[in-house]
């Protein structure tokens, strides 16, 4: 039995499967008159929750640290007691109470760009095990396994994916989750071949699994001859990535730079070690989150400095905060939007609050100056040229030389030569333009296929957003500048950078490296021509390298 789901992190593997079964808690429908005691257990359950993230922070490798903090400092969050507590004075029971606080979280959650949205599974993550507590029941997570395997469940929790010992998983197949999930995060970057929204594949109760994280196939029970094949496809693979080392170019010599999506100090000391040419996106406001108070000047340069120094001479691409209604910030509101993910959020909320803004460019220009590093900075949701404009005065004077402009919603890809007249550079967010142009939720999983990077009409701004850049850098930092075979036509369009987990830059330098210019662009005007996603990537995969076609489509 096969399976088609979306390959998030590379590599083919056959194993024993291990199922994770837990059992998901439900709010049981208890009412209490105690408001007083339903906060005070509820606030005590997740005191218990945050202290075993932070123990097993203390005991995880660098690379899962942040991943349990982030869970503990969620566990923390006094507007989830005060919210709880809310609830305890309507007459809820603890569980209740907590429940309808995490889901109340969760809604705002949902409006973010697919990065934060995905968070929501980490804050039920944290309703499962406060519950649990609350119920005295045992806590959930993966079983224990002996012999390396494969991990098969309908989701896994943050705080279980950052503690998975990549010696011992040999791969990782859910049937949730998606492309910005930690789940797909982390297993591209521990290198553990991985695959989401595989639907099916726990009812049909796998013994053995057989996976290919890259073109998303996934093999309930495979024969001694499938797993042979899978094998002999993954030592192909990473012998050809073997040979792709070094600057990101086509088979004729073209250039495209390959970069890292970096959020962290740990981040970026574990995108510096690949072979990447630095960061294309450094999302920032992973330092703004859960505070009561927005970092200090000092803060944020001490943070700039260590991820300038890590990446040693390459370029940083830092987006400036990436916040406002849709990604409340307790000391940046604003109020209530009807309809946040089009309201004060980006460059909209920085404008409203100027010291943000002014703060955050001092930073940078202080960490910049310390390091010497190649700094580029961008803002978000720009719109308008007079945006883009008043962003570049403010970095340039801020002593930041580089100033660009993200192009996410389509006035900025269809004006985009007008915004770039003041700008350096652009950097096409793939995921909110898609959103924007097709007006459809990421969360809603039904417009799923409005979403694909397959879609021509997105191929028709990302090009309008080149021509209209007229020569100056054009980059892709979405889910599009990971996938091997989008970033050939991303090459064709003229987008000279791409940028995306590390896990994925052996993938994307292969491709390239195996096409050249001209059959970029042949793949390109294919996309063009067609008339939906499905046809589009058809049309691509008959113009591939015969080896490329075998071991990514």
């Amino acid at each position: 039995m096969s399976i088609r789901g979306i390959g998030v992190s590379p590599g083919s593997v056959y194993g024993p499967a291990v199922v994770v079964t837990t059992a998901l808690i439900t709010p049981p429908g208890e009412r209490s008159d105690d408001p007083a005691a339903v906060e005070s257990a509820v606030a005590e359950a997740l005191e218990s929750v945050a202290a075993d993230m932070e123990a097993r922070a203390a005991r995880a490798e660098e690379h899962a640290k942040p991943v349990l903090e982030a869970t503990a400092m969620m566990a923390r969050d006094p507007g989830l007691v005060f919210a709880v507590g809310s609830f305890a004075a309507d007459g809820h029971g603890p569980v209740d109470a907590l429940y309808l606080a995490v889901e109340q979280y969760c809604a705002l959650l949902a409006g973010l760009d697919a990065y934060m949205a995905e968070r929501q599974t980490d804050l039920r993550d944290v309703f499962q095990r406060a519950a649990a507590r609350l119920l005295g029941r045992p806590a959930p997570g993966v079983p224990e396994f002996d012999e390396p395997s494969i991990i098969v469940a309908l989701d896994l929790a943050p705080a279980d994916t950052a503690t998975l010992n990549p010696e011992r998983v040999l791969g990782i197949v859910t049937e949730a989750g998606g492309v910005t999930s930690h789940t797909a995060i982390l297993a591209a970057q521990l290198g553990i071949p991985a695959v989401v929204r595989a639907t099916g594949v726990l009812s049909a109760s796998p013994e053995t699994l057989g996976l290919d994280g890259a073109t998303g196939e996934v093999v309930v029970n495979p024969d001694a001859g499938v797993a042979a094949v899978l094998g002999a496809r993954n030592e192909h693979r990473l012998a050809l990535q073997a040979v792709a080392q070094g600057p990101g170019a086509t088979r004729d010599g073209h250039r495209v730079q390959i970069l890292a999506n970096i959020g962290t100090v740990d981040d970026a000391q574990r995108a510096a070690k690949a072979d990447v040419e630095g960061s294309g996106l450094f999302r920032t406001e992973f330092l703004f989150l859960e505070r009561t108070s927005a970092p200090t000047v000092e803060e944020q340069t001490a943070t700039y400095t260590a991820v300038f120094e890590a990446f040693a001479g390459r370029k940083v691409v830092v987006r400036t905060l990436d916040a406002g209604a849709d990604k409340p910030l307790a000391f940046a509101d604003l109020g209530a939007e009807d309809n946040p993910a089009l309201g004060v959020r980006g460059l909209r909320l920085q404008r409203e609050r100027d010291d943000l803004l002014t703060d955050q460019l001092t930073a940078l220009a202080r960490a910049r100056e310390a390091t010497g590093a190649e700094v580029w900075v961008m803002a978000p949701m720009v719109a308008t040229a007079e945006e883009a404009a008043w962003f570049a005065a403010r970095c340039r004077d801020a002593g930041l030389p580089t100033a660009g402009t993200m192009v996410e919603v389509p006035a900025a890809a269809i004006r985009s030569g007008h915004l770039l007249a003041a700008c350096d550079f652009a950097s096409i967010g793939t995921n909110d333009l898609s959103q924007y142009l097709f007006a459809a939720d990421r969360m809603n999983g039904a417009l799923a296929h409005l979403l694909s990077g397959w879609q021509p009409a997105l191929w028709e701004l990302i090009v309008a957003t080149v021509r209209g850049a007229e020569g100056k850098p054009v980059g892709i930092c979405g889910e599009v500048g990971g996938d091997p075979l989008l970033a050939l036509v991303a090459a064709g369009a003229g987008v000279s950078s791409l940028s995306m987990a590390v896990g994925k830059v052996g993938s994307v330098k292969v491709s390239l490296a195996r096409h050249d210019l001209d059959t970029c662009r042949a793949m390109l005007d294919a996309v063009l021509a067609s008339t939906g996603p499905e046809q589009a990537r058809a049309a691509v995969v008959d113009l591939l390298d015969a080896e490329v076609a075998e071991l990514l489509a």
